[in-house]
């Protein structure tokens, strides 16, 4: 955390070796089964820009509100700190899995591991931002709360 706020960065290893894994299996299965080779590079095509998109998750916390970015910052969300009733770390269970997913009254965004923060609304909604600092993104959102 800076005097600015709180910025930091998370590589997602899982998505990356899923999503890699993903794509060459739909190479080697279109080449083994020509018939099926538009549909299957059609999938790896899907896959690989999935993986360019969601290849690593970025938060930053400051006065005003918290910001989650997937990769380039295509797929983002913000959330105004006054919106935040609470947070807290948590652990995931691993059947949560990785991505974007809705988990039982909110969102998750995840890209690697089990940690997360779990941000109670103020309207009741939960979201949770997968990261591999819990104590510190913690400790930045709840310094800010009022």
């Amino acid at each position: 955390m800076t005097a600015l706020g709180y910025n930091h960065w998370q590589s997602g290893t899982v998505l990356r070796v899923g999503l890699g894994a993903g794509v060459a299996t739909m190479i080697a299965a279109a080449y083994s089964a020509p018939p099926l080779l538009p549909v299957m590079i059609a999938f790896a095509v899907m896959m690989g820009a999935l993986l360019l998109l969601m290849h690593g998750l970025e938060v930053n916390v400051d006065a005003a509100e918290i910001r989650v970015s997937f990769g380039p910052g295509l797929f983002h969300k913000r959330i105004a700190l006054a919106t935040v009733a609470e947070c807290r770390p948590v652990r995931n269970h691993w059947l949560m899995g990785w991505g974007v997913r809705y988990c039982g009254g909110g969102w998750m965004w995840n890209v690697s591991g089990l940690d997360a923060v779990e941000l109670r609304l103020k309207n009741g909604k939960l979201f949770r931002i997968g990261t591999d600092d819990p104590q510190g993104l913690s400790q930045a959102i709840q310094s800010r709360l009022t």
